[in-house]
């Protein structure tokens, strides 16, 4: 080799498969981790090139392209539902050339290094934040110093100092929102690291990869990149993918003055119940803003579960923020989960009737799944009620049983009643043959899932 080249790899396929970039907006989401450290490296002088999985036509065509490109090295992130494509591509990569170095980081091997160290072929595993500990490695495997140790603890960079992200690796755009307001040209940005709450579904995975603190970038850094993409794209459109953007309010408080007069293009972001109910004044200056949609993880809609789950919101929260958001012209997107452990079918209803009332303009529910790294995954493994049989289950999909004890015909048609859609009670693992059956359908012609899936959203657009 003439020259040291390194591949990233994007393995997100578990749900949407192979050919499948740009048909959605789930196929169409790009890595800002990826993107981020590609503008490091890059920076540091390496050559970067990416895999995108999702643009590839099969194993095969994997196996070709990775042939012609003969790296040096290859980085692969990895979300716990990405465990089998990624072994998948590690074999294959070792199978081509077994000097080719494989360095594996992302969430799953953040809060789950030695289940990783055990696959033998993975020379390196990276542990938390990657882009200045990634850049080193690469910089000691050039000079032909390859570190003894596997395990390799990120270094956590101040954000300010980042170079903003290498949105050529991905060579495209994301689709917007499917929610009435949002067009394409569409972007999206994170302006922070870290989540302050600690939600049992969730914690303490994120403080095993960002920390136990919020680390944002300043005002004029975000709106500095956000420039940068306007006068590059035109874009119509954006989101800030932050967990909680609003729990620091003079954060927000400058950033709408700075958007306000130098982006004015509608924007959405994550917010919670309790902060929107506290701070109303905020919901008008992101309006003025040009805020016009927010995430909500409304979650529950009864108080015991609320408590489970360490929330730190009152059932009245949830309906007072849904009131705030119509009354301030703000869109909802609400995130809800079923099939709690512990939740009882009147619990359960208590969050129908909570979604049936605040009828939010994208509808957001999923099964709930025991996610590595959280409390409530080690709760299920205590208790036994894990019904994951491989990581391709850690999908939020609701056409899965996911825990004991749940009865899981119930929660579809509670599902569908939330929705308020008038369908017949089915199996869901009917619904999921149904679906597997119909995957090579689509694939064959995507112009039919594309047709199928604008019209569900005009569907659920009249309804809302």
């Amino acid at each position: 080799m003439t020259t040291f080249k390194t591949i990233l790899i994007f393995p997100a396929i578990s749900g949407v498969g192979f050919n499948s970039f740009g048909k959605g907006m789930e196929e169409s989401w790009i890595s800002h981790g990826l993107c981020l450290i590609s503008a490091y490296a890059k920076k540091a002088g390496h050559d970067i090139g990416l895999f995108d999985l999702r643009r590839l036509k099969g194993w095969d065509h994997f196996k070709t392209e990775m042939e012609k490109a003969n790296p040096n090295v290859v980085g692969i992130t990895m979300m716990s539902v990405d465990y089998n494509p990624v072994v998948k591509c590690i074999d294959i990569i070792k199978e081509i050339d077994s000097s080719i170095k494989i360095v594996v980081g992302g969430p799953h091997p953040s809060i789950a290094p030695q289940e990783i160290l055990k696959i033998e072929k993975v020379d390196y595993v990276i542990k938390g934040e990657g882009e200045i500990s990634f850049v080193e490695l690469l910089e000691n495997l050039r000079k032909g110093n390859p570190p003894s140790e596997r395990l390799i603890e990120g270094k956590k960079p101040i954000l300010d100092d980042l170079p903003f992200a290498d949105r050529t690796l991905f060579g495209s755009l994301e689709y917007p929102p499917p929610v009435k307001g949002f067009h394409p040209p569409f972007v999206s940005i994170i302006a922070g690291r870290g989540c302050l709450f600690n939600c049992s579904f969730c914690q303490p995975a994120e403080r095993a990869i960002f920390g136990a603190k919020v680390r944002r970038r300043s005002v004029e850094n975000v709106i500095a990149e956000l420039l940068e993409l306007k006068n590059k794209f035109d874009f119509k459109s954006m989101m800030i993918h932050d967990d909680c953007l609003t729990e620091d309010r003079q954060w927000v408080h400058e950033f709408c003055k700075k958007y306000r007069t130098e982006i004015q293009v509608p924007f959405a972001c994550q917010s919670r119940a309790d902060i929107i109910c506290r701070e109303e004044t905020m919901l008008e200056e992101l309006y003025a803003a040009g805020l016009r949609l927010f995430f909500i993880g409304f979650e529950s809609g009864n108080q015991r579960i609320l408590n489970f789950l360490r929330k730190g919101i009152k059932v009245e929260q949830n309906y007072r923020a849904a009131e705030l958001c119509r009354k301030h012209k703000i869109k909802i997107w609400a995130n809800y989960m079923l099939g709690l452990p512990t939740e009882t079918k009147d619990e359960i209803m208590d969050t129908v009737k909570m979604i049936r009332t605040i009828k939010p303009d994208h509808y957001s529910p999923a099964f709930f799944t025991p996610h590595p790294g959280s409390d409530l995954f080690n709760y299920c493994e205590e208790h036994g009620l894990s019904l994951i049989k491989n990581h391709d289950s850690y999908r939020r999909n609701a056409t899965e049983c996911k825990i004991k004890g749940v009865d899981y015909e119930f929660l579809f048609w509670a599902l569908n009643e939330s929705m308020g859609l008038n369908v017949p009670l089915l199996n869901p693992h009917i619904v999921l043959k149904m679906k597997n059956n119909l995957r090579p359908f689509f694939k064959k012609f995507p112009v039919l899932k594309t047709v199928a899936a604008s019209l569900w959203r005009n569907i659920k657009l009249k309804r809302s």
